[in-house]
């Protein structure tokens, strides 16, 4: 299946994006169907650090344990879903511009099916996260712009 991917700029350092996104408690602040996201172990995250995160899909709430399988501070991040019938891949770049005093976001994000979520997927994932995507990044930006960091 092909990634979805959607890119923006924020007036914030790749420093400042990093640690932001990659809290996984921040999750449900900026993308609407994350109900909560429970990190499995202590803060800040680090490669094998695991994570609950429940979603809502129609009226059902999903949970998904990921991982992270990358972290290359302040550059890019990787998650992937380890159990569950919808299994996502994310993938997180910053690219800093103007001398590192804004970033450039780019969030690509694929599924695995499995069982019932090999219909999931294309019928109601899929466009449920192309709808939300944009407008999450915009909830990203707005938060790191007009808060403190």
């Amino acid at each position: 299946m092909s990634a979805i991917s959607n890119t923006i700029e924020i007036s914030r350092s790749p420093d400042e994006v990093f640690t932001y996104v990659t809290d996984p408690t921040h999750l449900p602040e900026w993308q609407d169907s994350a109900v909560s996201a429970v990190p499995m172990g202590d803060l800040p995250v680090h490669v094998g650090s695991q994570v609950i995160v429940t979603r809502k899909v129609g009226k059902r709430r999903i949970p998904t344990k990921m991982e992270f399988t990358e972290l290359d501070r302040p550059r890019s991040w990787h998650l992937h879903g380890i159990d569950g019938p919808v299994r996502p891949e994310v993938q997180g770049t910053i690219e800093p511009l103007d001398g590192g005093a804004r970033s450039r976001v780019t969030l690509s994000v694929d599924f695995e099916g499995h069982g019932l979520g090999r219909a999931l997927v294309p019928l109601a994932v899929k466009p449920m996260v192309r709808r939300e995507m944009p407008r999450s990044e915009e909830k990203l930006k707005h938060l790191l712009e007009h808060t403190a960091a």
